[in-house]
Parts: structure tokens; sequence; C-alpha cells
């Protein structure tokens, strides 16, 4: 247990397609109470139990986690948790990214991933459910680049929707010497419409941007790692290719992340079908012997392996899975 994805909240400002629809996630939606959402002080003291278990990784996600108040506060007091050699980064859209990435940067958070799954105004708007355009994202990761922070691209690809932006979104994370990573289109919760003929296996991008580039594979010692990378051979080593094939390879045998919901249940998995309530021995006031105990059984006692069982279900399998937007990436 390397890596704490933190959620700090289920709501988002976009409905993409792949996570948040909009025809489920509309006016209407019932997002989690302020009462049922960890405080700060309750997420800082659980991840300080998850340090003291190992862990040397923090990820705050979402929801979109720059919609929550204070959050330059909370990174400050995260950083302060971690060791000397940890690493505390961030996954957002972006979209409100311009005016926050000095502050972040400055409360000690050392790198963002942004999703960015098109640069065409007419597909990024569609697959993303919203009227914003790219250029705001652009903007946030100037942004973030001109604050000193880490930036990481990340790329949902879904067939017959926007195959077209591997290559431009494959140069533009080129020509910011910034690596990018494409992902499969994954059945995460049950909402996003998920069928096997949307997925665009990670081998055939490979086939397709080796057209364009030339590209060398990273050697990976460490087995953790989720995504096979490459980098431009006549590039900087910062503007590598990376492949997340969670469908058509699946890593469950190397995992080493674990996950904290926005309202405190552990999940071990991403697919996981339900997840451990430790805010509410938080509240009931147990003490940390008692939650580093919990913690320590509910990992050790872990069989997770849904991307390994999926390509074995039968179409009247039921897997019951949280949304993405609730448990964070």
């Amino acid at each position: 247990m390397r890596d704490l994805r933190i959620s700090v909240t289920d709501r988002c400002n976009l409905r993409c397609r792949y996570c948040m629809p909009a025809e489920r996630f509309g006016r209407d939606h019932r997002f989690l109470p302020d009462d049922a959402v960890l405080t700060d002080d309750e997420i800082v003291r659980l991840a300080g139990i998850f340090v003291g278990l190992g862990t040397h990784k923090l990820r705050i996600t979402g929801g979109e986690p720059l919609l929550r108040a204070g959050l330059p506060q909370l990174v400050a007091r995260l950083t302060s948790r971690l060791p000397a050699d940890g690493d505390l980064a961030l996954t957002t859209n972006g979209t409100l990214l311009q005016k926050l990435a000095p502050r972040l940067r400055d409360a000690g958070l050392h790198r963002v991933t942004i999703s960015l799954d098109a640069l065409d105004p007419d597909i990024f708007s569609r697959l993303g459910g919203t009227s914003l355009e790219p250029k705001r994202v652009l903007a946030g990761i100037n942004a973030a680049l001109s604050a000193g922070l880490g930036v990481k691209i990340n790329t949902v690809v879904k067939r017959d929707v926007n195959e077209s932006q591997v290559v431009p979104l494959a140069k533009l994370a080129h020509d910011l010497h910034v690596p990018i990573r494409f992902i499969e289109f994954m059945d995460v919760g049950t909402t996003n419409g998920w069928n096997h003929h949307h997925v665009v296996p990670s081998a055939e991008l490979i086939a397709r941007l080796a057209e364009h580039f030339d590209l060398a594979k990273v050697h990976q010692p460490d087995l953790s790692e989720t995504a096979r990378r490459y980098h431009h051979t006549e590039a900087p080593e910062s503007a590598e290719v990376g492949f997340i094939s969670s469908v058509s390879e699946p890593f469950c045998r190397d995992c080493t992340r674990a996950r904290l919901s926005a309202d405190g249940k552990f999940f071990t998995c991403l697919f996981a079908s339900g997840g451990h309530d430790l805010r509410s021995l938080l509240r009931i006031g147990a003490d940390d012997a008692a939650l580093t105990r919990t913690i320590t059984g509910i990992w050790n006692a872990r069989g997770d392996r849904y991307s390994e069982q999926r390509a074995h279900a039968t179409p009247g399998d039921r897997h019951d899975k949280p949304e993405m937007s609730y448990i964070g990436g």
C-alpha cells in the first residue's frame, strides 16, 4: 500500500460521458451533504495513519477537487504529513487551475495530472458535457507549468468519439515537454454506458502513434506502475507517452493503490463493490491504534482482481461499482 488517492468532493463542474453523464447527474442529483464529507482534520489524520503504514504517495482527487473550499490549506497540511521523499499530487480537469496553480505550489503541491480528452472544441464539449472550451484547460496547463508544478496529461480514449484527437494531443504534450497518458475507457461505476466496443486497446494506439513519432519503450523496474511508458527519441525524457491498459492488459496483481472517498470510505480497488467506513470510527472517537488495525486488516484481506475477471464475465453477470466521481480516479 504505497499510494493513497483521497477524494475531497464528489462534485464536479463538468459532465464527462465516461464519468458523470448529464442525464444521470442533472440539476436534481443529490450530492453528499456537507456533514457527510470528511473535514480537513479528518483527512489529515487518516493520511498520517496511511503514511505510517508505508504510503509515500498521496493524490488529491474528486469529483473536481478544486471545487473544495480552502484546498491550498489542506495541501499544506498534507505536505507536512509526508516523509522527505514523499509525493503529493492532484488530479483535476484543469478548468479552475489558472488562478489556483501558484497558491497550490506555494502550499507544497508537487504535481498535477490534468484531464484533457480533446483539443477540438466540439468534441471536447460533447465528451465533457460542457459549454467550456479546451483553451480553458490549456490555460490551466500553462499556469501550472509557470508555477513550477510538474504536469501530466490524462486522456480517456473512447472509440468513435475522440480517437481523432490522439495524435494532436500527443503532439501538444511533445511540444510542451510533458508526459501524456492514454487510458482505455473503463467500466467504472454503472452509469457511463460502458461496453467493450467503445474500448480502443492500447496496442492500437501505440501503432497509430508510431506512424508519427519515433518512440522507444522505457525500462520500468517498478511493477506497480500502471502505465506502459515510451519516450520520444528526439525529445527530452519528460516528453513521454504512456498507456494505461486496464481492460486489454490488467495489472491487478501489482497494484499498490488504496482509495479514500469523500465521505470516508476506504476502498482497496477502483472497481470494488463497496468501501469500508472509516468516518464512523473517526467520529466515535477511535484512536490511531484502532484505525491502524482496521486499515491493516482490510488491506491484508483484499482479493481484488476485477480487471482480470472482466474478460471472463458473461452478459448476465452483475457487479455494482461506485461511480468514478465518488471514489476518485
